[in-house]
């Protein structure tokens, strides 16, 4: 099975960390970067602050860190805007998206929204797919998208754009981390997502994709069918572990980000179990 073709390798997109701190893709969006760059946040989290320009109001999606000079930077934004914050959005409970939401939540005296209660607290919403927000002015749609995470959320704009927290990544491919996460359910909601018909997909990390969003969540979805048949053929030749099974597929990637290529891994075994493509042999996976 041929390898799919990333459609962003053609696009003209920011260079690993060279995104701009502070950025507005479309007048509803302003987008903060968050300082916590690493091998798994890329540049570092995007927090977006979305509202109706005139409105004088904001909300915040996924506020991330809970740093003083992200902090400081999102209200900064806030007041450029003329704006103050009048909620918190949070797409699911990783801390690297809602460390700050609460701490913020009471800074701003805005509510906090999640799927999570651990997330929303004590006084939060809870968040329903399907539901509509109507805030600052503008819309946003609840998207139920499990898979990174079994609370993971998206928000639709006005605009057609969608905030996709960690679902997908602005550059490589998201993480379906083990036990949490969930291939079929992710794969479902990159069905979900590329139904909308985006015109722009605002990620939790990396730089935003507005040139071909629906290329992108084909190349995601074409992207794990060819993981799955790689791991069966390398099954073909006999039982492995799952840190052989690393080894071999994840060969030209580095080995930093080995641990997470070992989570997705699980989690797509998980999937060929469940449709008995594999199972158990000890410690090790065979061909079922």
């Amino acid at each position: 099975m041929t390898a799919p073709v990333d459609p962003r390798t053609g696009w003209d997109l920011p260079a690993p960390g060279a995104m701009e701190p502070v950025a507005q893709p479309e007048p509803l969006v302003t987008r903060v970067l968050a300082p916590n760059p690493s091998p798994m946040t890329l540049d570092g989290t995007n927090t977006h602050l979305v509202g109706e320009p005139g409105s004088g109001q904001v909300v915040v999606v996924d506020p991330g860190p809970d740093d003083p000079a992200h902090l400081a930077a999102v209200e900064a934004a806030a007041a450029a805007r003329g704006a103050r914050v009048v909620a918190v959005l949070v797409t699911h409970h990783h801390g690297d998206h809602a460390e700050a939401a609460l701490p913020w939540g009471r800074r701003f005296g805005a509510p906090v929204a999640a799927a999570s209660p651990e997330v929303a607290g004590p006084g939060g919403r809870l968040l329903q797919p399907g539901e509509t927000l109507r805030l600052a002015g503008t819309t946003l749609d609840v998207v139920a998208t499990p898979g990174h995470t079994a609370d993971h959320l998206a928000f639709r704009l006005a605009s057609g754009a969608v905030l996709v927290g960690d679902h997908v990544l602005g550059r490589g491919t998201s993480v379906v981390t083990h036990p949490e996460g969930d291939v079929l359910a992710y794969l479902e909601s990159l069905r979900r997502v590329h139904d909308l018909g985006p015109s722009a997909l605002y990620c939790g990390h990396g730089p935003e994709l507005t040139e071909d969003p629906g290329a992108v969540l084909r190349f995601y979805l074409a992207h794990r069918a060819h993981r799955e048949q790689q791991l069966l053929d390398v099954l073909a030749d006999g039982p492995r572990t799952v840190a052989e099974l690393v080894a071999t597929v994840y060969a030209a990637v580095p080995r930093s980000v080995w641990p997470a290529a070992a989570q997705s891994t699980r989690a797509t075994l998980d999937k060929l179990r469940a449709e008995g493509r594999v199972a158990d042999d000890g410690d090790r996976v065979r061909r079922a």
